[in-house]
């Protein structure tokens, strides 16, 4: 019984996804006598956590009841008080967990005060889909760096754009939609500049969510070529802009993307092009937790090439460009022998609409 309401805990958790960053996503359960009598989960950054939002929908006497829930609840103050608390003093007999939380702030500390009061606690249920349910907040959490999630979209021979570039469109509208939830899921999207050049992108969401949350619009762009007049900087008053360039970059260049309300962060070069590695540390200091990349190929290569890519949506459409000069998903040098290339964990695929959508997380050296 125990997989089943865990289970629940980690659908219900999943609600909380483009609203709860940067805190993780948590859902609760409370069980008696082998049947849920309240469910919460974390519906906002600042709101009661789960666990609180569970015990606030019942009367009942807990002393013989169970709360399932997918992370160990916090034992220190921050924008909400401790749920450990608040379990506790409800007088829960016991609290099943998926997975500890790996922040240093409670790290165990949440388990063992559960303890200390004289309740139960079974840990690591349903684990790895803890996990991969929060594989976002436990990089931040740990690394202080952003989870890197590729998207691209490509034919069957592995284009994203004939040799002249064009490119719209390569998928059905089911998964030009499904792409606008997936940029809901994220702190902020990045392109090359080179992508804002050809297609002039507004990369905000347009989907269904009552409350769509536009990632913060990130761009590379070395030499300072983002156009004045393009969308991205004609939208800033509402969704912002932040622009890498090479810190040698004309100061007045800066001054007018500055001007048009686009925020630019000058950054150290690696053969004349952008440190990533910077950017990445960047961005973690700004409280990014999480980036969907939508680069073209060039982008693609430098990221993957470095570690930085966590996980890949690609979505395959029944189509075939041809051409040897036209536009590939990772371009670059590429590795020359077969014992350095990336690989992946098992791929999951999914149809959408006409097109094949595979998923999968990249293994790590020495995983």
């Amino acid at each position: 019984m125990h997989n089943i309401f865990m289970k629940r805990a980690i659908e219900l958790a999943r609600l909380g996804v483009g609203h709860v960053d940067p805190n993780p996503m948590v859902g609760a359960v409370i069980v008696k006598n082998n049947e849920i009598i309240a469910e919460g989960w974390h519906k906002a950054f600042g709101k009661p956590h789960a666990e609180v939002d569970a015990l606030a929908k019942t009367t009942d006497n807990l002393q013989n009841a169970t709360m399932y829930v997918n992370l160990e609840p916090c034992s220190h103050y921050g924008k909400t008080p401790p749920c450990v608390k608040a379990i506790i003093n409800a007088k829960i007999g016991c609290v099943v967990i998926g997975m500890k939380d790996p922040n240093p702030l409670v790290a165990g500390r949440g388990i063992q005060a559960l303890k200390d009061a004289g309740i139960q606690v079974i840990e690591d249920i349903l684990n790895v889909e803890a996990k991969e349910l929060n594989k976002t907040f436990i990089k931040y959490i740990t690394h202080k760096k952003p989870w890197i999630h590729l998207k691209t979209a490509m034919t069957l021979d592995g284009k994203i754009a004939t040799h002249t570039g064009e490119s719209k469109w390569i998928t059905s509208e089911p998964a030009r939609k499904y792409v606008h939830t997936l940029r809901h899921r994220y702190k902020g999207i990045m392109v090359g500049v080179g992508t804002v050049i050809a297609d002039d992108p507004m990369l905000n969401v347009r989907s269904n969510e009552p409350k769509p949350n536009h990632p913060i619009r990130i761009v590379l762009d070395t030499h300072g070529r983002i156009p004045l007049e393009s969308r991205l900087l004609n939208t800033t008053h509402s969704i912002p802009v932040w622009v890498f360039v090479s810190n040698k970059l004309d100061k007045k260049r800066i001054e007018k993307i500055v001007g048009k309300g686009g925020r630019v962060f000058p950054s150290p070069l690696i053969d004349d092009r952008i440190d990533i590695d910077f950017v990445m540390h960047k961005i973690g200091e700004e409280n990014v937790n999480s980036i969907l990349l939508e680069g073209g190929g060039t982008l693609n290569w430098s990221m993957l090439s470095q570690g930085h890519v966590d996980s890949i949506d690609a979505f395959i459409a029944p189509k075939i460009i041809g051409g040897k000069d036209a536009l590939t998903p990772v371009e670059g040098i590429g590795y020359m022998n077969m014992d350095e290339v990336i690989e992946c964990t098992t791929l999951k695929p999914k149809a959408i609409g006409e097109d094949l959508l595979i998923s999968t997380n990249i293994l790590k050296r020495g995983d």
